[in-house]
């Protein structure tokens, strides 16, 4: 049971990047929610079978004190419908801190959830760049892409996410099909990005950009090399087959940041924090910042530590920022290509955050639990991490120092 377990929660990091471009409906829902009850299936006989759990992290207590405290704020809710529904949520998204926390435990398995991710988001910036060239967005005259069922600011946020991972795969990798996996997706998650037209996710691209260039720079400044040379090509084609209005969207982003109104997110903000200066110790309850605030059902709070705040008050953001320093600490127990990865994954994740509600995604809780298991391998067992993801050493010299362990594999098996 417990390697069927593991299975399914690889399946669910690949089906989590794209999870609402395939939705069947209620009452099963998206694919990631298929598969995550089929992982908590799993879970609970392969845990039982093993008669005991494993020693709980930081990260796993703070995140169910996190989570029992929104539980505890159906108590005076203002909304208790819409609590209660959201706390339901919070299970489905955060329960993936636990079951990587319990079921990861090798740095092979790091790499390995890192591969399901990686390939996830693949699927995803495929389906996105497919949709400039849908019948429906041709008609409609979009300047804005998405992958079906999805939003466009979330889409660039799950891109930018895996930008990092992707370049620690690369610069780790000695299988050519997994390169090859690392490798295609730093150039088709950009072009992603910009067809989305999301103005934070340019801003967070840019920042993953910079600490991939770093991560690839460290292993091989050939690549980075390369790759450079290859973005003017990846900008013309980009020019000619996309509508200039997506990219006079993106323009717009120092005139918004200088005097505009950040896309009435200035009038959300305000709102919110009249609602706190109310309730400021416990917040109105986990789901309520929308009907506490007197916002238009579709609106969202537009920023994480707003939403916490307001729902949960000075309580749940003392616990998120708990959360954020051991994630922190986590990221600082961790040496050279991976530290540089997930510090770089991090930022990307906190641009996003400031103009984004991601506290009930499940891309957050998967970045922040592999980060988590990071710190947790370079505390237990540092050579297994530094062997599987090394500092300092080409392709070549990793093939070479790879082979006889992996010849010794084989004659084992």
């Amino acid at each position: 049971m417990r390697r069927l377990a593991w299975s399914l929660l690889l399946l669910f990091a690949f089906a989590i990047p794209w999870e609402y471009s395939l939705d069947l409906g209620a009452p099963l829902g998206n694919i990631a929610r298929i598969v995550g009850l089929a992982l908590l299936l799993a879970a609970v006989p392969a845990l039982c079978e093993n008669g005991r759990l494993r020693t709980p992290g930081p990260l796993q207590w703070l995140v169910l004190a996190f989570y029992l405290w929104f539980c505890c704020s159906a108590f005076w809710t203002v909304d208790r419908a819409a609590t209660l529904i959201t706390v339901r949520g919070y299970f489905q998204v955060m329960m993936i801190v636990w079951l990587v926390g319990e079921f990861a435990a090798s740095a092979e398995d790091l790499r390995a959830l890192l591969r399901a991710c990686v390939a996830g988001s693949w699927v995803l910036a495929v389906l996105t760049v497919a949709n400039l060239a849908s019948p429906e967005a041709i008609a409609e005259g979009q300047i804005r892409f998405s992958a079906s069922g999805q939003d466009p600011n979330d889409v660039a946020r799950f891109l930018v996410l895996s930008l990092p991972l992707a370049a620690l795969l690369w610069t780790s990798e000695i299988h050519w099909p997994w390169r090859l996996l690392a490798a295609g997706y730093l150039p088709l998650s950009l072009v992603g990005v910009l067809l989305t037209g999301s103005r934070g996710g340019f801003l967070a691209v840019l920042a993953a950009l910079v600490g991939s260039g770093f991560l690839l720079a460290r292993l091989d400044l050939r690549k980075v090399l390369a790759g450079t040379l290859a973005l003017p090509v990846i900008a013309a084609a980009f020019w000619l087959a996309v509508p200039h209005a997506t990219l006079g969207r993106l323009t717009t982003i120092s005139e918004q940041l200088g005097g505009g109104d950040l896309n009435q997110r200035l009038n959300i903000w305000e709102s919110g924090w009249h609602v706190f200066v109310r309730a400021p110790f416990f917040g109105t309850g986990a789901g309520t910042f929308v009907a506490a605030a007197g916002l238009a059902p579709i609106d969202t709070a537009h920023n994480t530590v707003l939403s916490i705040t307001v729902t949960g008050g000075l309580v749940a953001l003392f616990l998120a920022a708990a959360i954020l320093a051991s994630v922190l600490w986590s990221t600082l127990q961790t040496r050279g290509p991976v530290r540089w990865a997930m510090a770089t994954a991090l930022v990307a994740w906190t641009i996003t955050s400031l103009a984004s509600t991601v506290e009930a995604n499940r891309t957050t809780w998967l970045l922040l639990s592999l980060i988590a298991l990071a710190g947790r391998l370079a505390a237990e067992e540092p050579e297994g991490l530094a062997a599987c993801f090394p500092s300092n050493v080409t392709h070549a010299e990793l093939a070479e120092t790879s082979e006889p362990l992996l010849k010794t594999e084989g004659s084992a098996g």
